[in-house]
């Protein structure tokens, strides 16, 4: 059973089709351009899949999108990075337009699923997927089951504070997870840090810090402790709150994920001695950069069919 996949982010979306094993068989992807509207961007969608040919006919369309969105009606939300789309439903669309049935979650929540169906969560009944970039975003499965707020809300994981001196976040908060440990927070922190004669200030980004800290940097070094230590004490909380089996961490901050690991592991261990943190496995994604695409077809299977 093969299914149509479609990851919406701010942007690129990206369409492809995926087998029931989790592998992705075709795919391409087209700039969000939300400023064109969300018509415009149906029709791209709808050409995109139409790029792949007819070797690759779908039973069903799963799809991941950025930012809030009703998982059952199939209504986009207030999406900051997708101005003008509220009230956008892709389900209707690309249900009319294929004739098959469509489900839809936050992308978050189906990074989580794509972790539980053929990823790092394989076998498990519960996990907690963190995407850390420029921002941080997460899914919780318990119990074999996405775990959704009033209303059936999306939880927003990157949006509790771990730092109450910390920056101020678009969110409200001061020191959220988001504001002190996502990828622009760590190049901001250096910058605001380093001594003026910092001779690597210029265009500086999260994965140069880390390609610095690899070549011995003192300035780069200290930062990737720091970053470690803030994304401990998130991943600490989620871990007290919630004891899961397993949390995967993803997202182009984990792609340094070596550098890193060593903090957030001391400070598990050193802040949960509450709840049995020794048997809450860490892992990163094994999804690769088609995550999202994967993810979204195992959306499909977990709402409409039977996950492999």
């Amino acid at each position: 059973m093969n299914i149509g996949a479609v990851d919406i982010g701010g942007t690129k979306i990206a369409v492809g089709v995926v087998d029931d094993c989790g592998r992705l068989l075709a795919h391409a992807e087209t700039p969000t351009a939300p400023e064109g509207g969300y018509e415009a961007a149906m029709q791209r969608v709808a050409g995109l899949f139409e790029s792949l040919g007819t070797g690759f006919p779908f039973e069903g369309i799963g799809i991941g999108c950025s930012g809030p969105v009703d998982p059952r009606s199939g209504e986009i939300g207030i999406v900051d990075c997708l101005p003008g789309w509220r009230g956008g439903n892709p389900v209707a669309w690309l249900g009319r337009r294929y004739g098959v049935q469509v489900a839809m979650e936050n992308d978050a929540d189906a990074a989580a699923l794509g972790e539980l169906a053929w990823g790092s969560g394989r076998g498990r009944r519960s996990l907690i997927s963190v995407t850390v970039g420029t921002g941080i975003g997460g899914g919780i499965v318990l119990d074999g089951a996405l775990y959704r707020g009033l209303g059936g809300s999306h939880p927003e994981i990157g949006h509790h504070a771990i730092d109450p001196q910390g920056p101020v976040c678009f969110c409200g908060l001061r020191g959220c997870w988001e504001a002190c440990a996502a990828g622009p927070a760590i190049a901001a922190r250096v910058l605001r840090l380093a001594p003026h004669d910092y001779p690597h200030r210029a265009g500086l980004t999260a994965q140069r810090v880390c390609e610095l800290a690899r070549a011995g940097d003192a300035v780069a070094l200290e930062e990737v402790a720091r970053e470690g230590r803030y994304l401990g004490l998130g991943i600490a909380n989620l871990v007290t709150l919630f004891v899961p089996e397993l949390i995967v961490l993803s997202g182009s901050v984990m792609d340094s994920a070596d550098l890193f690991l060593p903090v957030i592991h001391d400070t598990v261990r050193s802040g949960c001695g509450l709840v049995p943190a020794e048997g809450v496995g860490i892992a990163t994604s094994v999804l690769g950069r088609h995550a999202g695409l994967i993810g979204a077809a195992a959306v499909w299977h977990h709402r409409l069919g039977v996950a492999s």
